[in-house]
C-alpha cells in the first residue's frame, strides 16, 4: 500500500471536478496485483484510516488522475511538425512515406519506447492508438506497453486501395492478420485491440464487410476509424460509396458502428449523422491541434451534446501538433470559441480537463476504471507542479478559486507541469 499526501483532483459521476486542497490518495493491490485507488478524499477525514502507514507528502503538488488520449498515431512519431496544404496532400508526402518503414520490426521496435516514453512524460497514461498496416507494428508497440504494464488499445490498420506500395494490404490476409493479433492481445494484462480500418476511402467493400464481421464476431473489442474531418475527403467517401445516405453511414452499412467504436474527427455532420453516433453508442475523439493545424474545420460541440452522444479529446499526433494534453485541451477552447455560434461557446476549465480524463475514459467505454482517481479505479495518476515555470508559478499564486488554477494550468502548461508520471507504481519523470 502506498499513502499520499497532496492536493488531490478527480471527478464526480457527472463530470463536476472534485478538489481537495489538503487531500490523501490510498492504492494498494487488488487480487489480481493491479494497483488500484483504495481511497481518496480530504486528509482530516481519511487519514486517521491510514496512521499505521507511511506517508510520501507532495506539498505544493497536485495529484491528478492520468491523461486519456483517445486518438494518437504511432507510426506518426517522426511525421509531427512537417508542413502541408491539407489532409490529403500531408498523407501522400509525409505519412504514408515514412510508415512504409514499419514493415522491418526492428524498426518498430526502435519507435516504440521512445512514442511511449513521450506518452508518460506528457502525463498520458492510457490511449488509444493506430499502428501502421504491418503487423509488426502492432506487435512492437503492444510488446512495449505490457513492458510498461501500460493500458494501451491498438490495431493494424486496415488500407487495401488507394494507397501507395509499402503501406497497401491484402484484403483477405488483412483480415487473417488482424483476427491473430485479436487473439494474440486483446485482454491480455492491460492490452486491448481495436479493429482499424484507416478511413473509407482506403478500403474496399470487401475489407470493411470483413472488418464488421470481426466486430460482430469480438464484440469487446474496439473500432477505430476517421470520418468527416477534411471537405474534399468527404466529396471522394461519397463518390465511392453512393449508396451510403453519408459519410459516416458508410461505416454503420458495414457493421462499424457500435459501443467502444471511436471516429477521429467528427467535424463535418448534420444532425442525421449525430443522431446516429448517439444511437449507436459511437463516439468521437475531438483532435483540436490537428484540425487547426491542417485547416479541416472545428468539432461542433453545442451540436453534439444538443443531439447527446459522447466525445473526448485526443492529440492525433503527427497531424496534431504536440503529445501535451494541456496544448489539446488550449487548442479545444479555442475551438469552442471560434467554431460555435457568432457568441462563441466557453468551455469551462473542469470541462476540458474532464474531456481528457474521465470524459475520454467513458467515451472508451472504461468509466471506473481509468481516467478518474476514485475507489476502484485503476492508480495511474500524474503528479502536477503548478510552478513548473516561473510565469505559470506567478499566475497560479494569484488563482482565487479552481477554475483559474486550472485554466492557468492549460493556458501555460506543457510537460514541464508533470513531474511524475505512476502507472503501477513505477514512476517517471523528473523527479521519479
Amino acid at each position: 500500500m502506498r499513502v499520499y499526501r497532496s492536493a488531490l483532483l478527480r471527478f464526480a459521476d457527472d463530470g463536476t471536478v472534485l478538489y481537495d486542497e489538503d487531500g490523501l490518495l490510498a492504492i494498494g493491490p487488488d487480487a489480481l496485483g493491479r494497483q488500484r485507488v483504495l481511497a481518496a478524499g480530504a486528509w482530516q477525514a481519511l487519514a486517521p484510516e491510514y496512521s499505521d502507514q507511511p506517508v510520501t507528502h507532495l506539498p505544493e503538488r497536485i495529484l491528478a488522475p492520468g491523461f486519456v488520449d483517445m486518438h494518437i498515431h504511432f507510426p506518426q512519431t517522426d511525421v509531427i511538425g512537417s508542413p502541408a496544404d491539407g489532409l490529403l496532400p500531408w498523407l501522400e508526402n509525409y505519412t504514408f512515406p515514412h510508415e512504409s518503414r514499419f514493415v522491418e520490426s526492428e524498426y518498430s521496435e526502435q519507435v516504440a519506447p521512445f512514442f511511449i516514453d513521450e506518452l508518460l512524460r506528457n502525463g498520458v497514461t492510457t490511449a488509444l492508438a493506430f499502428s501502421t498496416s504491418h503487423p509488426a507494428s502492432v506487435d512492437a508497440l503492444l510488446g512495449e506497453a505490457q513492458r510498461r504494464q501500460m493500458r494501451l488499445i491498438t490495431g493494424k490498420v486496415l488500407q487495401d486501395r488507394h494507397s501507395p506500395d509499402g503501406v497497401r494490404d491484402e484484403t483477405e490476409q488483412s483480415l487473417i492478420d488482424t483476427e491473430t493479433l485479436i487473439q494474440r492481445w486483446h485482454g491480455v494484462d492491460r492490452l486491448g485491440y481495436a479493429i482499424t480500418p484507416r478511413f473509407a476511402p482506403t478500403s474496399t467493400h470487401e475489407q470493411l464487410r470483413g472488418a464488421g464481421e470481426l466486430a460482430a464476431r469480438y464484440p469487446d473489442v474496439w473500432i477505430q476509424s476517421h470520418v468527416a474531418e477534411n471537405l474534399d475527403e468527404i466529396r471522394w467517401a461519397r463518390e465511392l460509396f453512393p449508396a451510403s445516405r453519408s459519410y459516416l453511414g458508410v461505416y454503420d452499412d458495414f457493421g462499424l458502428m457500435r459501443d467502444r467504436a471511436v471516429y477521429a474527427h467528427c467535424i463535418h455532420f448534420d444532425d442525421d449523422d449525430r443522431a446516429l453516433m448517439r444511437d449507436t453508442g459511437s463516439v468521437a475523439a475531438v483532435s483540436p491541434t490537428s484540425n487547426l493545424f491542417l485547416g479541416s474545420g472545428f468539432f461542433d460541440y453545442a451540436s453534439a451534446d444538443r443531439v447527446g452522444f459522447g466525445y473526448g479529446l485526443a492529440s492525433d499526433v503527427g497531424g496534431g501538433t504536440s503529445f501535451s494534453p494541456f496544448h489539446t485541451m488550449l487548442a479545444a477552447y479555442y475551438v469552442g470559441r471560434e467554431g460555435q455560434t457568432k457568441q462563441g461557446l466557453s468551455l469551462s476549465p473542469q470541462q476540458l480537463w474532464w474531456q481528457h480524463t474521465a470524459g475520454a475514459a467513458k467515451a472508451l467505454g472504461l468509466a471506473g476504471v481509468v481516467g478518474n482517481l476514485q475507489p476502484g479505479c485503476e492508480a495511474d495518476f500524474v503528479v502536477l507542479n503548478p510552478q513548473a515555470t516561473p510565469l505559470l508559478a506567478r499566475k497560479t499564486a494569484q488563482a482565487r478559486n479552481l477554475d483559474e488554477l486550472l485554466f492557468a494550468l492549460i493556458v501555460l502548461g506543457d510537460d514541464r507541469v508533470v513531474e511524475q508520471t505512476v502507472i503501477s507504481q513505477a514512476k517517471y519523470g523528473s523527479s521519479a
